[in-house]
């Protein structure tokens, strides 16, 4: 018979009372016996499947971070990475600085070598081309392949003040000349015996090490900030041998052995900077605050820099614009400027625009990065940097 619940006076059901059948013998025992068992069956199971349920997926979790951490700790990556941004990536390194501390000028060391750059045998021949190139050019009648005396890198190395543990850093420089850049610039031209100079002179896993003849450049670029907070972005001229027509930082200049150089006496970076000021943008120190940011290297080119930050103090964009009007040294080398507002997202935006983001010098981002670090903080920049990604 089915178990009847029984009710009270007034038809409710009348809890805790159970109206079990009388069966002969013994049969109702195992009846209640086997409601009982099924009644503490019931509350076992409520009682015990969540905490197990629970138990289960934290030892299904801590087996896989186990597992995940386990991955993590076998894989590897290399200490030096060049600079990204989200889909932007560079060959820029960031040898030393972060922009946030600038560097003194008393904080770089330069000294010059006395012996000339010189090619291998096996490219030797390729700086005679070049050469052969200009002398045909000339008796054409059009522009030669003006041959200016440069600076080579032979090292640059990076200690730290006893105290402050400040950087102090020390470059090493040798002879060369234009003709020798533009040869050692072939890195993947097939020398006679199928190597390249890049896979013959260069190690993947060591940016840093590298012949002096293949790092004939050093040059200073410069993000300039006018006094009412645009920041001047220019494009190369489609007449340059090097990288035409890419956007570029406000002020780029290549170090010369000749005009840099004051006697026996090694260049000054500042100096360079300052030089570049003048030629490219017309402008004098006294209207400007000029700042070291970083030592940063093209690992694909070879080409050294040091990123500077420098402020108008009073000329606009209106003013500035006027005062190029009147003349500029280096007119040539830029075709168009770009004034873009000197803010976190206005600047990460624009460097990630479709029409810029393939289309950047490799060492102009990293700079603009480091120019807003300087002014505005690293946790800002960065916050504005992971959400101008994720709007793309």
């Amino acid at each position: 018979m089915p178990i009847r619940v029984g009710r009270n006076g007034k038809g409710k059901i009348a809890r805790g009372v159970i109206t079990l059948p009388t069966l002969p013998g013994m049969g109702g025992i195992d009846v209640a016996n086997g409601v009982v068992g099924a009644v503490l069956g019931m509350l076992c199971a409520v009682l015990f499947q969540q905490p197990l349920q629970d138990g289960w997926f934290r030892l299904r979790t801590r087996s896989t971070r186990a597992v995940r951490g386990l991955r993590q700790r076998e894989e590897s990556s290399p200490a030096w990475r060049t600079f990204s941004m989200g889909p932007l990536h560079t060959s820029a390194l960031i040898v030393e600085g972060d922009g946030e501390s600038p560097m003194p000028a008393e904080a770089v060391h330069v000294r010059v070598l006395d012996a000339e750059i010189e090619l291998p045998s096996d490219m030797d021949g390729w700086r005679a081309e070049i050469e052969g190139e200009s002398e045909r050019l000339r008796a054409e009648g059009r522009t030669p392949l003006w041959n200016g005396p440069r600076y080579a890198v032979e090292s640059l190395d990076v200690s730290r003040t006893a105290l402050e543990e400040q950087p102090v850093v020390h470059l090493r420089l040798r002879p060369t000349d234009y003709y020798t850049f533009l040869a050692a610039q072939q890195l993947d031209r097939r020398l006679a015996d199928g190597t390249t100079p890049r896979s013959r002179y260069l190690t993947p896993d060591d940016p840093l090490r590298a012949p002096a003849f293949l790092q004939c450049s050093f040059a200073v670029n410069v993000a300039v900030v006018t006094a009412d907070d645009l920041l001047v972005v220019s494009q190369r001229s489609d007449r340059v041998r090097m990288a035409p027509g890419v956007w570029n930082s406000s002020v780029n200049e290549g170090m010369s052995r000749h005009i840099d150089s004051s006697g026996r006496n090694a260049p000054d970076v500042h100096a360079v900077a300052r030089r570049g000021m003048r030629e490219e943008l017309s402008l004098e120190p006294h209207e400007y605050a000029l700042e070291l940011l970083a030592f940063v290297l093209d690992v694909d080119k070879r080409h050294w820099s040091a990123h500077f930050f420098a402020r108008l103090k009073d000329l606009t964009r209106e003013g500035l614009q006027a005062r190029m009007s009147r003349g500029v040294a280096d007119r040539w080398e830029h075709q168009t400027i770009d004034y873009v507002p000197f803010r976190p997202a206005a600047v990460v935006t624009y460097m990630l625009r479709a029409d810029r983001i393939h289309r950047w010098a490799p060492l102009a981002p990293a700079l603009f990065h480091l120019a807003l670090v300087h002014v505005y903080g690293r946790t800002p920049v960065e916050r504005a940097e992971a959400q101008a990604v994720r709007r793309m």
